[in-house]
């Protein structure tokens, strides 16, 4: 009876276990890091990537790129999550994410080949996290956020390594007013929402150089007949959230009839609603109207006459970004509309032909707190990775914006904190000094990266470098990522956000630590007769 083997887990059940599965979680995290360690620094390659749709993607950015590639390890899914994370939270630094967390996990190896426990390994990445994010502070430098010339510095070492010299100048120019523009100061709390409120509208077509920053909104949309007005200076403006359509039943409705009369008395009695509707519209004397929903024929007769010009079915979003730009309100009963919510703020509305379609602009507004992004190029290819790259800089501008601390680029933060954690090591005793120096040693990844992607002598700079950080004074030297040279970062002006560098530091360590944890990976498969006969196996995890 003792000697009996017993089957807990199901027949066609795989499960893996212990060194097996801590080997395998670095090893898939190493490749996957891997994948996109040449597209780190002004010198980065890019990708070309076909969808499963047939659509192509060439971008260098890391995060467009692993969203597009299809893996099936769950280690290698959590490093993707991490990009996806980073992308959300601060929009740059998904490249040196994944590298770093690839190399702390990678650095973590040789320590479970010696027997060490991962709990212990765990802790020394917990205290140098820590030490990590004090290093950081002590390193950063205030910025004044009104130097405009700085500000676009900032942007431009953050973003030139994705886009090429053409365009870097104007991304960073746009960026940096489209953020400008929504940036909300109320009762001393900041609110920055690209999201909602910084639209990038591309259109195929024209140069780059036409790209701009509009004081307003544009939508893709005409005006409801062909006789309104389609340039309105100073226009009274109203946004509508309810139909000027007739109500119809909301389900199959019957209305019986006795007398011959009742029918034209229905049909009199739909064109009053609509005329009352008209009526308290016209009564505050717009010049310009916005419905989210539709506006019937009869509606479009009466504004017509009273000379106001309407746009219907536009969306959610562009009806707030219109409510913010020109002071409106969005009102859902038109028999509650009240000179307030007339939006008078909008300094000229227009309807332009931009190559096949009609664009109507809202432009000029006094102060907007909402502003369209409009995007000329030749291709939508070319288009969608300026939006990209356009993203990333909005993200680093807003993040200055919020937190204005900068600490260096180029590889210098990362070796100035690998420096002061090896002298913190010295002082520690017992076993987890290792792999807390560990810690230091993987953070050289990123200036190596830097140096191998240059094509420069890796061993030989590094070495120079390491030799610089013991110097005082010396904590901003790092790699001049465009020719592989060492360089003071301070004089060439490269510096990153606090919030961008420890938010990355803090993603890796943890993600390191998380993999390091799991030693066991249960992955039911569906078994083929299951398959076969369209019965419920067990669920896949592969």
């Amino acid at each position: 009876m003792l000697g009996r083997q017993v089957v807990v887990l199901s027949q066609n059940v795989k499960r893996e276990s212990g060194r097996r599965v801590q080997q395998g979680n670095i090893s898939a995290a190493k490749t996957i890091a891997d994948v996109i360690r040449t597209c780190l620094g002004p010198r980065a390659m890019m990708k070309m990537l076909l969808d499963p749709m047939g659509g192509i993607v060439m971008t260098n950015d890391g995060n467009a790129i692993l969203r597009e590639i299809q893996v099936q390890h769950p280690a290698a899914k959590s490093m993707i999550e991490i990009s996806r994370t980073q992308d959300e939270e601060v929009g740059d630094g998904t490249t040196s994410v994944i590298i770093l967390a690839g190399e702390m996990l990678s650095v973590a190896e040789q320590y479970l080949e010696q027997q060490m426990h991962p709990s212990v390994i765990i802790g020394a990445y917990h205290q140098a996290l820590d030490d990590m994010i004090t290093t950081l502070d002590e390193l950063s430098t205030p910025v004044d956020i009104n130097n405009r010339d700085l500000m676009l510095k900032i942007i431009n070492s953050a973003i030139n390594t994705k886009v090429n010299n053409l365009q870097l100048e104007l991304a960073c120019s746009i960026a940096l007013d489209a953020v400008k523009t929504v940036e909300l100061d109320e009762n001393g709390r900041k609110e920055i929402d690209i999201k909602k409120y910084a639209k990038i509208e591309k259109v195929p077509g024209g140069f780059i150089h036409d790209s701009c920053v509009l004081r307003g909104v544009m939508l893709n949309k005409d005006v409801t007949h062909s006789r309104m007005r389609r340039h309105i200076k100073s226009p009274r403006i109203m946004l509508l959230d309810c139909s000027l359509e007739y109500k119809k039943g909301e389900s199959q409705t019957d209305i019986e009839i006795t007398r011959e009369e009742d029918f034209t008395h229905i049909l009199q009695m739909e064109e009053n609603y609509i005329q009352q509707i008209c009526e308290d519209i016209i009564r505050l004397k717009p010049d310009l109207l916005f419905s989210e929903k539709g506006i019937s024929d009869l509606a479009i007769h009466y504004l017509m006459k009273a000379n106001i010009s309407a746009i219907r079915r536009i969306r959610k979003s562009d009806s707030n970004r219109i409510a913010r730009a020109c002071g409106a309100r969005v009102v859902s009963r038109t028999d509650e509309l009240t000179e307030e919510d007339v939006g008078t703020r909008a300094g000229q509305f227009e309807v332009k032909k931009i190559g096949d379609e009609y664009f109507a602009f809202v432009t000029e507004c006094k102060d907007p707190k909402a502003c369209t992004i409009l995007l000329r190029g030749a291709s939508k290819e070319i288009l969608a990775e300026v939006e990209r790259n356009l993203q990333d800089a909005m993200q680093v501008t807003r993040n200055v914006l919020l937190d204005p601390r900068l600490v260096p680029g180029g590889g210098a933060v990362e070796m100035a904190v690998a420096h002061a954690l090896i002298e913190k090591s010295k002082t520690m005793t017992g076993v987890e000094q290792w792999p807390y120096r560990a810690v230091a040693n993987a953070l050289e990844v990123i200036p190596r990266t830097l140096i191998q992607n240059c094509g420069a002598s890796t061993i030989r700079l590094l070495t120079s470098l390491r030799a610089k950080h013991t110097q005082e004074g010396c904590q901003t030297w790092g790699v001049n990522g465009e020719t592989g040279a060492l360089a003071d970062m301070k004089e060439l002006g490269i510096w990153e956000p606090l919030t961008v560098k420890s938010q990355t530091f803090k993603t890796s360590v943890e993600t390191a630590i998380l993999l390091l944890r799991i030693d066991d990976i249960v992955s039911g498969h569906k078994s083929k007769k299951d398959n076969n006969q369209g019965g419920e196996g067990d669920a896949a995890y592969n």
